[in-house]
């Protein structure tokens, strides 16, 4: 039976959306003018951001682009914010948008050279406490130098190339079989159910202990978060002096978030210790031996060319000789240069996984846009400048956690610093507590804001990228995973930081 055209559109209104999601969404858009016209745009402006952050906890049911992007919309044209002030915000925020475009289309050119790596280590080492000890402090110390975008699309490579092999024999071909879609499980051969619904849960909590460990890291250095950069161009702080200022914290914070680590994986609690199961194990094996017969001097030498310019990517970052987005950008140069990788439609592959990220961080700064506009978080800000002097940097720290837990550490961060700096211009508060306060914020920001993905931009990045579905890595999951992380990096780093007045 043809379908009238009402069904039609509701067919086609965020395609094969669940029903009641649908619903939500279109009552979003309704109901937030009479939200407007009835409490006016500050409450409504708090409302908006408890729908985007809706559709960020929603993203295995929608991408959050298309939802949240109709949000966006609205905001403009009930006059929240105006395009030019998106547009400032976006331009403001140009360095993390070039990471994204290009640092993540580098890193898929190092794949093969990244999955031999962890490969190995993956059928070295036998201890899955001693594994997950690594992915984090491996996810901690490349995010000093790299920035925890990057790192996290390193983790999303490797994880989707281990599934994509043992699903291939679990779906009942052979290793040696190239064409497989791993997102089917239709064909999934009965026996290899369980071990593959095993496998999940030892990726997830293998790619959550390496994305805490991004944040650990990150908090370290002036390039490891995307916000890390503003903070420091503000306070006028180069690499070595970022790094000190912020060690009573960030060092302290570290050696807990390891001691974390263990224990939860010695506890098994919250959904870590699973082990990687024998069989998979041994197919993941004869995977890496298959691929070690027929690999060619071509393949050894495409290797070495990975590893090479994998160092210069690592020094180039470390002494921060351009912005991160560019040296990704040469990267990818070199890398499809000297691996003889010269067709349009072979590189073009490596842009689908960054670019519609890329899309809903704009719409993200859309929303940032409203905060600005309505100055949602200035009563905040007003109420911690207004206490007394020693108590602000811990309520700061506070502050910031909190909000960026419920929105996202960037745009947090840029506001909380604007605000911090306008004040020391304007002679309110003295340069070695303007300094006491720049540590708050950066570490306020970084740490309590692994509760939620929304809170960091590569936490946000793991739950919409290919990985999250195929390991079941759900916002409420993550969540729950990332909680003792939560409780451990804020309680240590509220301690650092009143430790250090």
């Amino acid at each position: 039976m043809t379908p009238t055209l009402p069904q039609a559109f509701k067919k086609n209104f965020l395609g094969n959306s669940p029903g009641w999601y649908q619903t939500a969404i279109i009552a979003f858009l309704v109901l937030n003018p009479v939200f407007l016209y009835l409490f006016g745009p500050f409450v409504t402006g708090w409302i908006l951001i408890g729908q985007f952050i809706f559709t960020l906890a929603m993203a295995l049911k929608c991408y959050p682009l298309q939802p949240g992007g109709l949000l966006a919309i609205e905001a403009v044209a009930l006059g929240m914010t105006s395009p030019g002030a998106v547009y400032q915000e976006t331009v403001a925020n140009f360095p993390v948008i070039m990471l994204l475009m290009f640092m993540v289309a580098g890193i898929y050119f190092m794949r093969d050279m990244l999955l031999f790596t962890f490969t190995k280590i993956l059928l070295g080492v036998q201890s899955k406490t001693l594994l997950s000890f690594l992915f984090c402090f491996a996810g901690a110390v490349l995010s000093a130098f790299l920035d925890a975008l990057t790192v996290t699309a390193v983790l999303i490579t490797i994880s989707v190339g281990f599934y994509s092999v043992y699903h291939k024999v679990a779906s009942g071909k052979k290793i040696i079989d190239e064409d497989h879609d791993h997102g089917d499980d239709n064909n999934l051969v009965s026996n290899h159910r369980q071990n593959l619904e095993d496998f999940r849960a030892f990726l997830r909590s293998l790619i959550m202990h390496g994305a805490v460990g991004t944040a650990l890291g990150g908090v370290t250095t002036l390039v490891g978060e995307p916000q890390n950069l503003l903070i420091a161009e503000r306070a006028g702080w180069e690499f070595m002096e970022f790094f000190m200022r912020m060690a009573p914290v960030t060092m302290p914070v570290f050696v807990c978030g390891l001691i974390t680590c263990i224990v939860l994986e010695k506890t098994k609690v919250l959904g870590y210790g699973a082990t990687l199961p024998e069989e998979v194990r041994q197919v993941l094996k004869e995977s890496s031996e298959h691929d070690e017969s027929k690999r060619t001097q071509y393949d050894r030498a495409s290797l070495i060319t990975q590893a090479v310019i994998a160092v210069i990517l690592v020094f180039a970052l470390g002494l921060h000789l351009a912005e991160v987005g560019l040296i990704g950008l040469m990267i990818i140069v070199l890398l499809t240069a000297f691996n003889g990788i010269t067709e349009e439609h072979r590189i073009g592959h490596a842009f689908e996984e960054a670019l519609p990220f890329t899309a809903l961080l704009v719409v993200f700064f859309a929303i940032v846009a409203v905060i600005h506009e309505q100055h949602l978080f200035s009563p905040v800000i007003d109420w911690v400048l207004a206490m007394d002097p020693a108590a602000q940097p811990g309520m700061f720290f506070l502050a910031n956690g909190v909000l960026s837990a419920i929105s996202d550490n960037v745009f947090v961060a840029t506001v909380y610093i604007n605000e911090v700096r306008a004040a020391f211009d304007a002679g309110t508060i003295t340069r070695d507590h303007f300094d006491k306060l720049v540590i708050a914020i950066n570490t306020g920001t970084n740490l309590p804001s692994v509760a939620t993905p929304n809170g960091q931009a590569a936490f946000l990045f793991l739950l919409t990228s290919a990985l999250a579905p195929l390991i079941r890595l759900s916002y409420m999951r993550m969540v729950i995973m990332a909680a003792p992380y939560t409780v451990v990096l804020t309680v240590a780093g509220y301690l650092g930081v009143m430790n250090n007045i």
